[in-house]
């Protein structure tokens, strides 16, 4: 804390101060101001009695939710007598394969409550029990909507914008997220409940336990909440929900609150202004025989503080101290043959959280094209793929009314290895609700220092724009422009998009344009001087009489690309067509051309590079995904063509699974490139592994193994996980890394073996 309070860090974060305490004060004066907000009018039919189902003409459903005199035992048996007073409520809806149909496979869901906790309980019944897909038992793992699931939704606000999600699968394994006002889905929301699950005869159960102390909601005794369901049955590929959703959602329909229908007779307590304090250590033992000086089994041992405050019932504040990301899965690598960064995701906790306010001009936060991401945390604590110590950080995230706002400042030290000085970053966030699903807003965000040695301080400011009309139509726009002494002129980004992605036609039309010198130093711009004009067009029929298609697909796009000067710098153009199948495979191929111009000559891989000048080639692609609900499951694709001034072939196996049994998974993935140009040819070789054994819901054992030929690198991540108890974790991991150019066995080049612990507290 000493390195944040010295009277040159002050100076330089003065406006930044100014901010964050003006926001903070209107934050908690517009959230005292809600408590006499009019309510969201209901859109749903008036509640019935009881634990029934009414519904609308447009299949929302309205349901009650059922006081308890004790608490549910929750062991995933429905034997209590509450089950036998209070009938489930059923009749779910598909969405696929016939939508609006009811669904093949009876569902019923009980909602009730106490004076701590909201719980949801469903009896999933099959007529095919031994066909069940239940391999995944991670929490927050992506596969467990690949199971056989159940899943739910709240709206606590019912303001049809913002919500929370749970997705449980039959062997445990259960993911959360939350649904931002700006409609994206963050899945690194971790909320303490219990869950239980079983097997029965005719199928399966789970009863869920969710403390009201996890959620925020409105003041007030009595509540109204947005509330839908979700099931899928993996084996035969189908999905249902409680109250209808639009074709083609998919199973994304409890991420979209405009959708859900409506939980009443909620008697909920005073929303609590917890505070969560979770401390934690570390110990480690490394060696780094590139380091100068070398280090040879060091050991190290440090202490940090995460503290989760609640202000309000609108207002949560989260503060670190001396943060350690030890336990984080390493970076996938990835092969790069174009100009252009790589983007990585970021997997740190702090910064996860609530990272969707953050999104910006309807680009999300998850990189993969030439969209800026004004808010990118990856800048925070990493330099030159080198940690540098995170001193303190805070966030602060408010809802007030239609405004949403969010602040965050962190301090990172310095670090010798990289020659990064001491920084602070700051990012600011304002979005106010306008119509139905749309959304005006503001962004800033700022940085003491730049990445570039001896580059002063820069800032970034933006406005943006995200209208959704009707189901599926959307439009998203920004202005950017950043500040920063050594970058003059030229340092504006603006888009214009419209996005219609209906189940039977897509149109897609952008405008984007990046100046050479926009350089936002706390986010991702992976291709700069650019002016990019794109469209695409899809038409996705679903054929009646084809029995084992479920919707073909053809798809149009061209893209073109202009340099500040107006010169074309690429052009491409690609038609594809789909195939997805009854049972979940999908079938791909395509064809493209791309004119590329290289400005200056280009390294494209060790001993090979490629003149300036202009370049044109094509080539051709196919690819078949197997669906998760087989044994071994994944996709296998290849491609073939003309590449710059030569040929390319591509091999590539990616998401792939291989189910030993309900505990033990291998998820191989394997890339390949023979490459001839007329500077010489190349190959590149990309073997991964994950290796994983899940012993509970709340302990897993995983290890990530890499082998690149292109850096003659082989590397090993092992990572033990155990949630000793709700929010408390214990982390063991091994890093190693090794040179395969050595003789022999690979030389050692790194190796650090780290034990962290942490403890929940809440009062």
């Amino acid at each position: 804390m000493e390195m944040i309070c010295r009277p040159d860090m002050i100076r330089r974060a003065a406006s930044w101060s100014a901010c964050l305490g003006v926001l903070l004060l209107a934050c908690v004066a517009g959230a005292e101001s809600r408590q006499i907000e009019t309510p969201v009018p209901d859109p749903s039919p008036a509640a019935p009695p009881g634990p029934m189902v009414a519904r609308d003409e447009e299949g929302r459903a309205t349901m009650h939710a059922s006081r308890l005199a004790e608490p549910l035992r929750l062991d995933g048996v429905l034997d209590e007598q509450v089950y036998e007073r209070v009938p489930g409520v059923s009749d779910f809806i598909q969405t696929e394969p016939v939508s609006g149909a009811p669904a093949t496979e009876r569902t019923e869901v009980w909602v009730f409550f106490d004076d701590l906790n909201i719980y949801i309980v469903a009896r999933c019944w099959e007529t095919r029990p031994e066909r069940l897909v239940a391999n995944e038992m991670r929490r927050d793992n992506g596969n467990v909507l690949q199971n056989d699931h159940f899943a739910f939704s709240f709206d606590t606000f019912h303001d049809l914008r913002t919500g929370v999600a749970f997705n449980i699968a039959p062997s445990g394994g259960r993911m959360d997220g939350q649904v931002g006002s700006g409609g994206g889905y963050s899945g690194d929301w971790n909320p303490v409940w219990r869950l239980a699950t079983a097997r029965f005869t005719g199928g399966w159960t789970l009863e869920a336990a969710v403390p009201f102390k996890s959620l925020r909601y409105r003041p007030g005794r009595d509540q109204t909440w947005g509330f839908n369901a979700r099931r899928r049955n993996r084996w035969k590929n189908e999905i249902s929900y409680l109250s209808a959703v639009p074709p083609g959602t998919g199973t994304t329909g409890t991420t979209r609150p405009w959708t859900a229908g409506t939980l009443v007779g909620i008697e909920a307590p005073p929303p609590a202004r917890n505070i969560e304090l979770k401390p934690y250590v570390v110990s480690s033992l490394s060696t780094d025989r590139g380091a100068s000086p070398r280090i040879a089994n060091e050991v190290g041992a440090t202490g940090g503080l995460d503290v989760r405050y609640g202000i309000t019932e609108n207002v949560t504040a989260n503060f670190t101290l001396n943060t350690d990301f030890a336990q984080v899965e390493a970076d996938e690598q990835q092969v790069n043959l174009t100009r252009f960064s790589l983007f990585f995701p970021e997997k740190r906790e702090f910064f996860l959280e609530n990272q969707g306010l953050f999104a910006f001009g309807g680009a999300g936060t998850g990189g993969g094209g030439d969209v800026p991401i004004l808010v990118y945390t990856r800048r925070i604590g990493l330099r030159q793929g080198r940690e540098v110590p995170l001193r303190a950080g805070a966030r602060l995230v408010a809802q007030a009314g239609r405004f949403t706002a969010g602040a965050m400042n962190a301090q990172s030290g310095s670090d010798a290895s990289s020659g990064a000085p001491a920084t602070n970053f700051s990012a600011l966030r304002l979005r106010r609700d306008v119509l139905r699903r749309s959304s005006v807003g503001l962004v800033f965000t700022g940085r003491s220092a730049g990445e570039t040695a001896g580059a002063g301080p820069s800032q970034t400011y933006g406005v943006d724009a995200s209208f959704g009309f009707f189901s599926n139509l959307a439009l998203n726009a920004y202005w950017a422009q950043t500040r920063a002494d050594h970058l003059r002129g030229d340092d504006r980004s603006y888009r214009a998009q419209l996005n219609y992605n209906g189940d039977r036609y897509g149109l897609q039309l952008e405008r984007l344009a990046v100046g050479a010198n926009f350089r936002p130093e706390v986010g991702f711009v992976r291709r700069p001087d650019m002016r990019r004009t794109s469209g695409s067009a899809r038409f996705s029929p679903r054929p009646a009489s084809i029995g084992w298609v479920r919707k073909f697909s053809w798809t149009a796009s061209m893209a073109r690309v202009e340099n500040g000067a107006g010169v074309l710098e690429t052009r491409t153009w690609d038609a594809e067509f789909g195939v997805e199948r009854q049972n979940g495979d999908t079938f791909e191929a395509g064809y493209g051309g791309t004119y590329e111009r290289l400005p200056r000559p280009f390294r494209i891989a060790a001993g090979v590079v490629l003149p300036a000048g202009g370049y044109e080639f094509a080539g051709g692609r196919a690819a078949y995904n197997f669906g998760r609900q087989r044994p071994i499951s994944g996709n296998v694709s290849a491609e073939h063509g003309a590449f710059y001034n030569g040929r390319r072939t591509t091999l590539a196996i990616g998401q792939g699974r291989v189910n030993l049994s309900p505990q033990l998974s291998i998820e191989p993935s394997v890339s390949a490139n023979w490459v001839d140009l007329a500077q010489g040819s190349f190959t590149t070789r990309l073997i991964n592994a994950r290796v994983t054994y899940t012993v509970t819901p709340l302990m897993f054992v995983s290890a990530l193994l890499q082998y690149n030929a292109s850096s003659h690198l082989v590397s090993a991540n092992v990572r033990l996980r155990w949630e000793y108890r709700p929010g408390s974790e214990l982390f063991v991991v091994l890093n190693e890394q090794r040179d395969t150019l050595s003789h022999g066995l690979p030389e050692l080049a790194n190796r650090a073996l780290i034990v962290k612990v942490n403890r929940l507290v809440r009062f």
